[in-house]
């Protein structure tokens, strides 16, 4: 009598949370990022219109820059942000401390043109300000659905 052993693999099922938690937090940051950045487009389009009624030129090489303008970009650049913080959920050992890190230099980059921008000083103010609320309502936000 011979006896023939054929071996089976075992596989233990990851719970259901766990099978989907890249989806669902993916869903999530997309969620918290689209919500931060529709508040973030009309903090910095209220910025720039109360500084143009305070009188600041929102013009740049004698280009006058529309409020809404303010609104477009922010959001677009709240899109780029959510895409960096899922591509950190799946790849970085530290997700929220490397997007905050990440997030900050490029906010200092992005504030770069703004200063050595061809305007006046209140205008040049004005346009670093926008980046700088945009970046303090969509940072913390985008960063609070982040684990380290």
């Amino acid at each position: 009598m011979t006896t023939t052993f054929v071996p089976t693999a075992t596989t233990v099922p990851a719970p259901a949370d766990q099978a989907q938690a890249p989806t669902r937090s993916g869903a999530k940051l997309w969620r918290t990022g689209a919500v931060a950045g529709v508040v973030a487009s009309g903090t910095t389009s209220a910025v720039a219109a109360l500084a143009s009624a305070a009188d600041v030129s929102l013009k740049v090489s004698g280009q006058a820059i529309p409020v809404l303008g303010f609104a477009q970009l922010t959001f677009v650049a709240s899109l780029i942000g959510t895409i960096i913080a899922i591509a950190l959920s799946h790849r970085a050992n530290r997700p929220r401390r490397t997007f905050v890190r990440t997030a900050i230099a490029l906010t200092i980059v992005s504030i770069v043109p703004d200063v050595l921008a061809d305007a006046h000083t209140s205008t040049r103010f004005t346009l670093a300000l926008t980046h700088v609320v945009a970046a303090a309502i969509v940072i913390p936000a985008l960063a609070s659905r982040l684990h380290d």
